[in-house]
């Protein structure tokens, strides 16, 4: 089986690469037939949501979430 992996883009979507499958809150599956990868909205803005459609270019969000380095022992 292939890996999923998740990857979040600095002030940008959440990208997703692997067998996906994206289901609603009611048990609807999403069409993500094709698709290696899909982009998934963080800023809310998104006229397409749950997937990114470039709106936090111009809405101004801002992430920048990394790994936190371990404390020295």
């Amino acid at each position: 089986m292939s890996e999923i992996t998740i990857k979040t883009r600095e002030n940008g979507p959440l990208l997703v690469t692997g067998p996906i499958s994206l289901t609603d809150h009611c048990g609807n599956r999403f069409d993500t037939a094709g698709k290696e990868t899909i982009a998934l909205c963080r800023c809310g803005e998104s006229k397409n949501r749950p997937f990114c459609d470039g709106s936090h270019k111009a809405s101004g969000f801002t992430a920048n979430e990394t790994v936190p380095t371990p404390a020295p022992q």
